[in-house]
């Protein structure tokens, strides 16, 4: 991954993906209080005009006008949805009325945009059928395997191959601080198999889980060969990136847009 930083805006992205995308941090932002500085959730308590100028901020810098995102009522499912021009502005504009947790387009100036704030985001990008997905990952939607759903619906509709696609998994919590009880270790080795033990660290009564490991053996399974992922740990650095494990509900949200630009030849 690359950080880029404009003045005090800092974002991801992704060598692998070569249209306009991000991952957002904490920085950069118009937000105050415990939400300073760049919150990038509707429905974080936050004034509508710092959220507004916070797309338009981070906007400018990737190359996406606010307008043209379209935002996810996520459910921890793995329920994908195709969207196009007639969904840009929902969720910043007006209201997502339905829930799922990934949206895949092949049109352009469609700015896909899903929220973390520890769960796993990934971008997906197909530069041969010029296609993109985006996939909200929480320890649920890994066990449901969206990150492979997700590619198997850019197949479905628009012809992608996913020897084609590259992904990008963006940053999250990472086994180093992703306590969890038994339920999770044993939904993934119930989805996964025996595959799922490299990504599980038995610790007395307590597991410790790697999240982006499991997307990446998802993605492999389906022929997904290019893959980023992040190091970074979002609870780890929770001064950079937003993180429900540390601070609970007194926080923002972080972002992933992705977006084909307009005028391609």
């Amino acid at each position: 991954m690359i950080t880029n930083r404009l003045g005090a805006l800092e974002f991801l992205t992704s060598e692998q993906i070569t249209t306009a995308h991000c991952f957002s941090t904490r920085f950069g932002g118009v937000s105050t209080g415990h939400l300073a500085s760049l919150n990038l959730g509707t429905h974080r308590g936050d004034e509508r005009e710092n959220v507004l100028k916070n797309y338009q901020i981070l906007g400018d810098a990737v190359g996406f006008d606010p307008k043209n995102t379209v935002f996810t009522k996520q459910i921890h499912s793995d329920i994908i949805e195709h969207v196009g021009t007639a969904q840009r502005g929902r969720g910043l504009l007006f209201e997502a009325e339905h829930g799922c947790d990934g949206l895949v387009t092949d049109e352009e100036e469609v700015a896909l945009t899903i929220f973390s704030a520890d769960c796993t985001p990934i971008l997906f990008f197909d530069p041969v059928r010029r296609a993109i997905g985006a996939a909200h990952a929480g320890w649920r939607g890994t066990a449901q395997g969206i990150a492979a759903k997700t590619v198997l619906k850019m197949h479905e509709l628009f012809g992608c191959e996913p020897k084609n696609i590259r992904a990008a998994i963006g940053p999250c919590i990472s086994q180093c601080c992703f306590e969890t009880d038994s339920d999770v270790p044993e939904a993934m080795l119930q989805a996964l198999g025996a595959e799922a033990e490299v990504a599980i660290c038995p610790d007395g009564n307590k597991y410790y889980v790697n999240l982006k490991k499991l997307n990446e053996i998802w993605l492999r399974r389906v022929g997904v060969e290019r893959i980023d992922i992040a190091a970074e740990c979002t609870a780890c650095q929770c001064e950079r990136f937003w993180s429900h494990r540390r601070v609970g509900n007194a926080r923002g949200s972080l972002a992933a847009v992705i977006m084909l630009k307009g005028g391609h030849r």
